[in-house]
């Protein structure tokens, strides 16, 4: 090995020292600018026995065809093409003892003859591949670079399936055309002579060989492949046993390129007629190979849905009953792999089904059962639902999905006949008790599926194949309930098909008790209980007026559920239970009385679970304190989910002392945030509970707000902080000025803590930064600019004028910053929005007193010329962008408002200085100052988005 080869062989290496990787490096680099390069280069090729130093001088060749070639001198440029021509042919030696090159050599010489191809051929190379094809007769080792060739030409030049410029269209016609013109019909000669002496021999080169011609076919005269000789010689390849499936295979893709290629109707419709594909393929169906049974399978589907298409002007039925079953037994095949190349010719033959091709629609049905069963094996796995389990749930969901839009083609074509076929899969998995449970899944999950499209009508009328297999499932004993897959699907059918009940007043006993009972939320298995709790909220959500007189037997039959304890711990699902309850109790039409019981009943266990447990709190050194956490979350849980099923309209108006029962639970819950104030996940379990107190008891709650917004205001972090300013939020909000009192209170301590954990300057936007400690002050820097827009927008805004120690000024800093630069625009517009209002209700004018001294002339020098003016003109201020659209119309509004608060003084400082400092035109500055004063909002807004348009053009001509 010389220095050049170490060299090459250093530059390649991963482990060598890195500065001799360098110097390794420089010296081939360097070596790539020689005079002798080429020279070096095909001697290197032909001669030395390392792999990496061959394909370090194939890839500088092809750097110098790509870049030079055309520069090279006649004697260059034919030494290239020579050499690379006797490199194909391994230079002549003896191919039965010449070792053959590695095949990622062969890959990239066949692309740098193709790159050659590009540039000589036809012009200056017109008889390439003649001399490529006089070459196959040296042996196996020429084929192969031979096909290699074709493939990369292929793929480098011709395929579509690759996105091609303009220019590499046209490159690829011209190579197309020349190549029909001159030696298409060889090459194709070539492919068949070169398959029928190599498949017995080497039938890995022979199915190289179909690869290649496989490619060409969509543009080659069909008659070069499809003919008397090769058709022939390709089905007695694929039909035949004994032959390699790799080359079995490949006269599947081949025969498949056939079929599908584009031509005239008619002249396809014969050529499917000369194939005879469906018998030939009827005599391969027991094949055990899954990558040839896919094969065979697209083949078989392909030349389907040619017949299909066909079929469209001309009459195809015969050709496609005798395909069909074929294809059925492919749908059915055990691989899921094979099986799902049929869903789409399947789909697009039941869209087009009539008369005779009907009768399949039901076997087509039958399959999409058999095929959508879970398999015996996965039982257990999937009843406890381990690892295992919820994999092959999620395998099969997947799988289902297309299965299950065929199901919805054939109800769409043929409803009569697919409910009739669920009708009986139901009858017969009802009769018998023993039927195993992927059996029992599959079927009601066609129930389900069948849901989707059912009409109301049909869930209104009384008889009928529908009403019957509902009436039959929730009366009839189902079997498998016991399993986990069959009862989640069973109790999610029962819910898609409620509204049956809603209709059927007699079932809700029935339904009811599929819910209550062991097939529900009692069932053994925690996930089925946990789903079945979710779900009876929607159903008690749909039938709350049906269930009101069975409210007692519900109660009870859930009195286990509806106890919490400390000895056991409940997903958050199971909470549904009391959403549901209370919806039930919420109703209006439930009797005062019997309210009042039941609201006790439910609430009064939990409050005295919190006095207990909080009189023997858990001090933080105490291992249980987690426990003793856990315990009050699911109780403050149960309380909120609970209260979703009362209204603001009972608790206060038409029921005031249900209300004061609510009243109490607020009290109770806030006993536990004074008891644990720094456990977070309570704390937002807390904040939660909040919410839904001001929704349902309204200013109610007034009384017993400033002690929990001190307390959740207390040693809060940023994102307990964006927590509690959303909570702020919905109280300004809901109540407006009625909340001057309290927030008048809290506003200093907010801002105070908001400018504590901000920190000084902008928040670094840029990737390396966005830790998730810098994503949550982020969070809180837009909750406070909300939270400050609620205030400023509800006629609170005088809560500001209050702030001592310079607050105020820090407040108007920052958002006058962010109105002009900040990464978000929606924030900007907030900004922007937030100090329009403060220019209203503080600026002074000759009729309106300055509520703060010295902010008239603020919002005209640096609001009106920052943001208003110079922020547009930043290059990132897009004007394509619609929510820069919508922040532009912000910043237009905002100038109208500072005109009718400020008066001349705007326009003249406007006019004078902020404008000219901009460069913007005189006649321009005179136009704006008169929209403003006389335009209405639609028109100033259309005015300044052309204006702001052209102030930019302006100023960037300027700065050029």
């Amino acid at each position: 090995m010389d220095d050049f080869e170490k060299a090459i062989f250093f530059s390649f290496n991963p482990t060598v020292d890195a500065n001799l990787k360098a110097q390794a490096t420089a010296f081939v680099q360097q070596a790539k600018q020689s005079p002798t390069i080429i020279q070096a280069c095909v001697e290197k090729l032909r001669y030395s026995q390392y792999a990496e130093v061959q394909f370090w001088c194939l890839q500088a060749l092809e750097e110098i065809v790509k870049q030079r070639y055309s520069s090279l001198a006649s004697q260059q440029r034919h030494l290239i093409r020579s050499s690379l021509l006797a490199a194909v042919c391994f230079y002549d030696r003896d191919a039965s003892s010449a070792p053959a090159a590695p095949p990622f050599i062969r890959n990239k010489l066949a692309q740098v003859v193709v790159l050659l191809l590009c540039i000589e051929y036809p012009s200056q190379w017109p008889g390439a591949f003649v001399e490529l094809i006089s070459f196959l007769s040296k042996g196996p080792m020429v084929v192969d670079m031979f096909c290699r060739i074709l493939i990369a030409l292929d793929e480098e030049v011709i395929s579509l399936e690759f996105q091609r410029s303009p220019a590499e269209l046209a490159l690829a016609t011209r190579i197309k055309d020349a190549m029909r013109q001159q030696c298409i019909g060889q090459i194709a000669a070539a492919w068949y002579n070169l398959v029928a002496v190599y498949r017995s021999a080497r039938p890995d080169l022979a199915a190289l060989v179909l690869e290649a011609m496989q490619r060409y076919v969509s543009w080659i005269d069909i008659g070069l492949v499809a003919n008397e000789s090769f058709i022939p010689l390709m089905l007695e390849i694929l039909v035949s046993p004994q032959e390699n499936r790799g080359l079995r295979g490949a006269a599947a893709d081949c025969l498949l390129a056939v079929v599908s290629k584009r031509m005239d109707s008619s002249a396809k419709l014969a050529l499917l007629r000369q194939l005879r594909l469906g018998p030939v393929c009827a005599r391969l169906t027991s094949t055990e190979d899954g990558e040839f049974g896919s094969k065979l399978s697209a083949l078989l589907t392909g030349f389907a849905a040619e017949i299909l298409e066909c079929g469209k002007e001309r009459d195809t039925g015969e050709m496609l009953d005798e395909i069909l079953p074929s294809v059925f037994y492919f749908m059915q095949h055990g691989d899921e792999d094979i099986s799902s190349t049929t869903f789409l010719f399947l789909s697009n033959f039941v869209k087009s089904a009539t008369g005779k091709q009907a009768t399949h629609l039901r076997h087509i049905l039958e399959l999409i059962r058999y095929r959508m069963r879970y398999s015996a094996d996965m039982k257990d796995a999937l009843d406890v639902f381990d690892r295992e389990g919820e994999e092959e749930e999620e395998r099969m969901d997947e799988y289902r999905k297309e299965l299950l839009v065929l199901f919805r083609s054939v109800y769409r074509v043929a409803p009569e006949v697919t409910t009739s076929f669920v009708k009986g899969v139901l009858v017969s998995i009802l009769g018998s008790s023993g039927t195993p449970f992927e059996e029992v899944e599959a079927g009601i999950t066609l129930l389900y599926c069948l849901g989707e499209g059912v009409p109301e009508s049909s869930l209104k009328a009384d008889t009928g194949d529908l009403p019957e297999m509902l009436g039959a499932i929730l009366t009839m004993t189902v079997p498998g309930t016991s399993h986990r897959a069959v009862a989640i699907v069973f109790l999610e059918t029962v819910i898609r098909y409620v509204k049956f009940v809603q209709h059927h007043e007699a079932y809700v006993p029935a339904v009811l008790g599929v819910f209550l009972d062991g097939r529900g939320i009692h069932h053994p298995n925690p996930n089925v209980s946990s789903k079945a709790s979710y779900l009876f909220s929607r159903l008690v959500r749909t039938l709350r007026l049906q269930l009101l007189p069975y409210v007692d037997s519900i109660l009870q039959s859930l009195q286990d559920t509806l106890c919490i304890s400390a000895k056991k711990s409940s997903p958050e699902e199971k909470f549904y239970t009391f959403e549901a309850v209370g919806f039930l109790i919420g109703a209006e039409d439930l009797p005062r009385d019997k309210q009042e019981k039941y609201l006790s009943a439910v609430l009064l266990p939990l409050y005295q679970l919190v006095e207990s447990t909080l009189a023997s709190k858990v001090s933080y050194a105490d291992g249980n304190q987690a426990a003793t956490v856990a315990l009050l979350q699911q109780i403050v849980l149960a309380i909120n989910h609970f209260s979703k099923g009362f209204g603001e309209q009972l608790l206060v108006n038409s029921r005031p002392e249900l209300g004061n029962t609510f009243k109490q639970s607020v009290d109770v819950v806030l006993r536990i945030l004074l008891a644990y104030p720094r456990v977070d996940a309570l704390r937002s379990k807390v904040i939660s509970f909040l919410h839904r107190m001001v929704d349902i008891l309204g200013s109610s709650v007034f009384p017993i707000l400033p002690t929990a917004i001190r307390q959740l205001l207390l040693q809060s972090e940023s994102k307990d902080l964006v927590e509690f300013i959303q909570l702020l939020n919905q109280l300004i909000n809901k109540f407006k000025s009625a909340m001057n009192t309290i927030i008048q209170e809290i506003f200093p301590s907010v801002v105070d803590r908001v400018f504590f954990l901000l920190p000084k300057g902008s928040i670094p936007e840029n990737v390396v930064s966005n830790t998730e400690e810098m994503r949550e002050l982020q969070e809180l820097q837009k909750a406070f600019f909300n939270f400050l827009h609620a205030v400023t927008s509800n006629d609170l805004s005088s809560v500001l004028r209050f702030q001592t120690g310079g607050r105020l000024n820090e407040i108007i800093l920052l958002l006058l910053d962010s109105s002009c630069g900040h990464k978000d625009i929606l924030v900007r517009k907030i900004c922007v929005q937030v100090l329009s209002r403060l220019a209203w209700d503080w600026c002074g004018n000759s009729t309106v007193v300055e509520q703060v001294p010295g902010f008239h002339r603020f919002v005209i020098d640096r609001f009106a010329a920052d943001c208003c003016i110079r922020s547009i003109l930043q290059a990132s201020f897009n004007l394509n962008d619609a929510n820069t659209v919508s922040l532009l119309n912000e910043i237009a509004s905002a100038q109208k408002t500072l005109y009718e608060r400020c008066g001349e003084d705007f326009l003249i400082q406007m006019a004078t200085k902020v404008l000219p400092a901009v460069r913007c035109p005189p006649n321009m500055a005179e136009e704006y100052c008169l929209h403003i004063q006389r335009s209405d909002p639609k028109v100033l807004k259309t005015f300044y988005r052309n204006f702001a348009e052209k102030l930019r053009f302006q100023y960037n001509s300027g700065n050029q």
